[in-house]
């Protein structure tokens, strides 16, 4: 008996503790368990709650992402995990919490409920802030935090990292970052400027060539600046892509495959010049355009034999002008932090349809409308942002124009007042430049059953508007003006 008892009771136990598992696996308990394994297609993060870290030098962070549920930001010293380190859990625990974490640690330091926050089907929009030991966590276009927390042994943040995991799989757009990978293709990749100049950081062997354009697109007229040609040992910069080249220099092994160069690439009133590095760097080549045209879009390939990894980082927007100024020195370094402040009122980077904490609402169709600007033609032009569309439409060459990369006036409280051809009030608030340096100002006007946002030009005595595709001018208007 003994022998049969050990013999059989060992079988019946697995036999028991599998029968249990698969009640448990069927229960509702089980079914979250299951949820927590099964991975969804990759999209950009796969379920893995792997971080990919980027650098980070301001103190916020606006993103929209598409996922399920447990979208995950780390903010880190370095591009690792590790300690110190705080966590943003967004849409946990089966969608319905979110969290703030430290040092990988329970209990976690902040929590609150919110059911339904992440969408598996539509982007949905977020903001991070940290600034003396404080970090915020809110929604787009909302200004009030659904999170916070107050360290009093706070770390100095300088990566960011995202995933998604427990099931999950996200996309995410990330505001200001991006690596494009290039192929041996001569093919461009075009990206929307954000101000007068480039940092272009780049790795391949050789003909890492860069255009200015002002359409999205190979078109003409367009300079082209070629690194590293002829087998990595010449440079030069082209117009219209015709020979004989505008400058052609000497620059041996100015390139390499196996390590990251910087340039940095300026085009301000047709001069455009290459440095080496960042905005002190020594002046590769340069070359003025007698008859400069507004560049809008920079196009980077690489080709002939070579690949490349880019990175490119824009210049924050220059400081707005004094009526009747031109453009600001193109070699001046771009300033420090996020944002261009004017006293009360600052105008905020923004991007793909999303409105930062604390944007000045200025009209409305079916939706909010938001005062914004951006860069076309060599211009910078206020307009609309129109959150539905992800884009800020501005006025420009008689047609409405879609911006993808564009400003938005934020934390201030501004006045409109209703006047009439060019008597600028004293007090209007400057809102761009044209191309040729006249200062513009932020308008706006009631227009088939909508209150739409535009530019006001005081040599044209009327504010023109962007609506239905057009660029629509109107002699009597409201202005912005500051309280």
């Amino acid at each position: 008996m003994t022998s049969f008892y050990q013999q059989v009771l060992p079988k019946n136990f697995l036999l028991k503790a599998f029968v249990l598992t698969l009640i448990f696996i069927f229960t509702d308990l089980g079914s979250q368990l299951r949820s927590l394994f099964l991975s969804s297609p990759a999209l950009s993060t796969e379920d893995k709650l792997t971080y990919k870290f980027y650098p980070v030098a301001s103190g916020q962070l606006q993103f929209r992402v598409k996922a399920s549920n447990d979208a995950h930001v780390a903010l880190t010293t370095g591009p690792q995990e590790g300690d110190p380190m705080y966590e943003v859990f967004i849409g946990g625990w089966s969608n319905s919490k979110s969290v703030i974490r430290k040092n990988r640690s329970k209990p976690d330091v902040a929590e609150a409920d919110t059911p339904g926050i992440l969408s598996g089907d539509d982007f949905r929009g977020f903001w991070i802030r940290w600034g003396d030991g404080a970090i915020s966590v809110g929604k787009e276009g909302e200004p009030s935090a659904f999170l916070t927390y107050t360290d009093s042994e706070p770390l100095a943040i300088g990566h960011f990292g995202v995933c998604t995991g427990w099931g999950a799989s996200g996309e995410w757009q990330i505001e200001g970052y991006g690596t494009v990978l290039t192929r041996d293709e001569l093919t461009y990749k075009f990206h929307n400027v954000r101000g007068g100049s480039v940092l272009v950081e780049v790795r391949a062997k050789s003909n890492a060539h860069i255009a200015l354009t002002k359409q999205k697109g190979e078109s003409s007229p367009m300079y082209e600046i070629m690194l590293g040609g002829w087998e990595n040992t010449g440079s030069c910069i082209r117009y219209d892509r015709k020979q004989p080249d505008k400058v052609r220099v000497n620059t041996p092994n100015l390139l390499n495959e196996y390590e990251t160069k910087k340039f940095t690439i300026s085009w301000l009133s047709g001069l455009i010049r290459v440095r080496a590095g960042d905005h002190n760097g020594p002046v590769i080549m340069e070359w003025q355009d007698p008859k400069p045209f507004g560049v809008s879009y920079v196009g980077v390939r690489t080709g002939w034999g070579a690949t490349g990894n880019w990175k490119l980082r824009f210049a924050q927007y220059p400081p707005l002008p004094v009526p009747g100024s031109k453009h600001t020195n193109p070699s001046a370094p771009p300033p420090p932090v996020q944002g261009l402040e004017m006293g009360d009122v600052c105008w905020c980077d923004a991007s793909g349809g999303l409105v930062p904490p604390e944007a000045v609402e200025g009209g409305r169709d079916e939706e909010t409308l938001y005062v914004g600007r951006a860069y076309h033609e060599g211009a910078l032009l206020p307009g609309k942002v129109k959150p539905g569309h992800s884009v800020c439409y501005v006025a420009w060459g008689g047609q409405e124009h879609g911006k993808t990369d564009y400003q938005v006036l934020c934390a201030c409280n501004p006045k409109w007042v209703p006047i009439s051809g060019s008597n600028i009030p004293p007090n209007a608030i400057p809102g761009g430049e044209t191309e040729d340096g006249e200062a513009l100002y932020v308008g706006r006007v009631y227009h088939e059953d909508t209150l739409t946002i535009g530019k006001v030009q005081p040599s044209h005595g009327v504010c023109y508007i962007p609506f239905a595709g057009a660029e629509v001018a109107f002699p009597e208007y409201e202005i912005m003006v500051s309280q």
